[in-house]
């Protein structure tokens, strides 16, 4: 008779060949038997999403655990709407524009168009849902697929899109408008559909970007054509940087539009920088003095797609979800060698910055070195492969809890360049802190250790206005993830800033305290 452990290898067996046979997420009831379905819910490697519908997930996961969830979101959508729409459906033109923008944010409710569809909302897991709604949906060559998404092509979007979105998610459709490079991509569909209203909507959108020669084409066409066209910049602000034409990433320039609507909230939230350290050494000695500290917060904040391998796990009856506490333990020691590892490099940058090097073209040419150092005993001990320290991902993450996706591995090379080349040119130490740690960990160009190498970001920068080193403590981690959360989903930084401000603040007293009583 079989053991426990071999029926359930059986039953994860039949979820690798669904997985591997129909590369789809969105798991019918259907597609196995009830046995196996049980099975494979009572062992935590199924999720139901809605009633005859489910997700792979990671068993042994806590409840009210988003992650698996969040991870598939997408997919899942597609394979279900697919299924239940035949294919002919379609995100909003709001909803279209952020994933042209290379925004993956895991939207509360995702707005679907179909001529197939009830007018229905359905409620999915963890406050997500899908409103289904009977419209037309554009032709086949006016549909975009994105990752298996359905959404308008980029200048459809832009001519169907409403008015209120340009004020609700202005860096959003500003980098989807930066991505038209001629009038003659958006002049066609204005003429054919006579939109003139939208014309001059568009041409006061493409002038607040400066772009004033597509603004200048669309009027003059469209009145030549004999429509009265009146232009109106639907924004209600004034874009605060002029992009150069080489700017053609659209996560790219997101990251350059958000790093300007942000700045200011940063320096407001912020006390005054105390200047460059006059004593270097001490300066560096007082980093060696919280590094026990430092380290010690640093890795406690930081905490299946089914395989042959895993289910031969299962088989041998040697599957522990939890892990021994030998392989914890020795995991442990690891992450605290190459986090110390990581640390002395991270001295040598804070040194180079001192000595009055600029701050972000350090960290552009020394951050790979902390990566390296970061995981270079796991390498040692054979855990990782020499190749896992060659340099960014090549593979899509996703983090924790999170409704934010990072960009994919080709947005990331062009996304790095950029921060980088936002840190040289900031001229604020605080901005170069704060932002440098958010947008790092919102493009999280690693495979892991981006929290990590994230705050020693952080922490060089402060350096370079002379601010102490500062320690995130892991007792408000909750806190610190809810702020970086709100920062990429809502794009509202006011949050994250305040929280680096008043640690900061903290350590200045404490650092101003310690001086008093010695002096």
């Amino acid at each position: 008779m079989p053991t426990p452990a071999e029926k359930l290898a059986e039953s994860l067996e039949e979820l690798r060949k669904i997985q591997s046979e129909d590369g789809i997420t969105a798991i019918q009831a259907s597609s196995f038997s009830r046995t196996h379905r049980e099975r494979l819910l009572e062992n935590g490697f199924i999720q139901e999403v809605i009633k005859g519908w489910y997700i792979p997930c990671r068993p042994a996961t806590k409840p009210g655990d988003t992650t698996s969830w969040y991870t598939n979101f997408w997919k899942f959508c597609s394979d279900y709407l697919n299924n239940r729409f035949s294919g002919r459906w379609c995100l909003s033109p709001e909803q279209s524009i952020s994933i042209h923008s290379g925004n993956w944010t895991v939207p509360k409710q995702l707005l679907v168009r179909s001529p197939k569809a009830n007018n229905n909302l359905t409620n999915l897991l963890h406050g997500t849902s899908i409103l289904e709604i009977t419209l037309k949906i554009p032709q086949k060559n006016d549909i975009y697929v994105k990752n298996g998404v359905n959404i308008y092509s980029l200048t459809m979007a832009l001519i169907s899109c409403s008015e209120s979105f340009y004020v609700q998610s202005p860096s959003d459709i500003r980098a989807a408008l930066l991505l038209i490079k001629d009038s003659s991509e958006i002049l066609n569909p204005l003429l054919d559909g006579g939109h003139s209203l939208i014309a001059g909507r568009l041409a006061g959108a493409f002038r607040n970007i400066k772009r004033s020669k597509i603004a200048d084409d669309i009027i003059n066409t469209m009145k030549s054509a004999g429509y009265d066209v009146r232009e109106k910049d639907p924004f209600d602000d004034k874009l605060p940087i002029i992009l150069s034409e080489r700017d053609k990433s659209a996560v790219a320039l997101r990251i350059k539009l958000m790093w300007q609507q942000m700045r200011n909230i940063v320096i407001e939230n912020f006390p005054e920088a105390p200047g460059s350290a006059k004593d270097i050494s001490e300066y560096l000695k007082k980093v060696e003095d919280i590094y026990k500290l430092d380290a010690y917060h640093s890795l406690s904040i930081e905490g299946y797609n089914v395989s042959v391998e895993l289910i031969e796990k299962v088989r041998s009856g040697n599957w522990d979800p939890i892990g021994s506490k030998e392989d914890i333990e020795h995991k442990n020691a690891l992450a605290a060698r190459g986090y110390w590892q990581a640390f002395q490099k991270v001295k040598e940058s804070i040194q180079k910055i001192l000595t009055g090097q600029n701050p972000g073209a350090i960290i552009f040419s020394d951050h790979g070195s902390w990566f390296r150092e970061l995981f270079a005993p796991s390498v040692t001990a054979g855990i990782l492969k020499p190749s896992d320290l060659a340099g960014y991902r090549n593979n899509n993450v996703f983090i924790s809890q999170s409704r934010h996706v990072p960009p994919d591995p080709d947005s990331v090379r062009d996304a790095m360049p950029t921060l980088f080349e936002l840190l040289e040119e900031e001229t604020e130490p605080s901005v170069k802190a704060v932002l440098g740690h958010f947008f790092f960990v919102y493009i999280h160009p690693y495979s892991d250790g981006n929290g990590r190498i994230a705050r020693f970001l952080m922490n060089t920068m402060l350096a370079s206005g002379g601010y102490p080193w500062t320690v995130i403590p892991v007792d408000k981690r909750e806190n610190y993830m809810a702020a970086l959360e709100k920062g990429s989903v809502d794009q509202d930084i006011s949050v994250f800033a305040a929280f680096i401000a008043n640690l900061t603040k903290e350590q200045m007293k404490k650092e101003s305290s310690f001086n008093i009583r010695n002096s």
